[in-house]
């Protein structure tokens, strides 16, 4: 029981935590900083670990090693992006990082 409310807290920590970068990138965005992508992209690798990836990857690059391998979920999310930003997945894949594209 003690253990799961200290992993509670620690979760509780981290919302906390995720929520105050994100304001505070959106305001340094709003003044030209480039912190904030910084910051974006740290909030991006965190999701990424939190469904399943690797904890230094983002999500655009999972996908794009995905879409290679013809997964259709990940072949979604990158047409998706597609539209906003043309090669976005496929330009954003770390091969250094998460599972080998092949």
């Amino acid at each position: 029981m003690a253990r799961r409310l200290i992993l509670a807290g620690l979760w509780l920590a981290a919302l906390v935590a995720m929520l105050l970068a994100l304001v505070m990138s959106l305001l340094q965005l709003l003044v030209g900083s480039r912190r904030a992508v910084r910051v974006f992209v740290g909030a991006d690798q965190t999701l990424n670990a939190a469904i399943g990836g690797s904890e230094d990857e983002t999500i655009s690059s999972r996908a794009g090693k995905g879409a290679q391998r013809g997964v259709w979920r990940y072949c979604l999310l990158c047409k998706l992006l597609d539209v906003v930003d043309p090669g976005h997945c496929r330009d954003s894949i770390e091969q250094d990082e998460g599972k080998p594209a092949s």
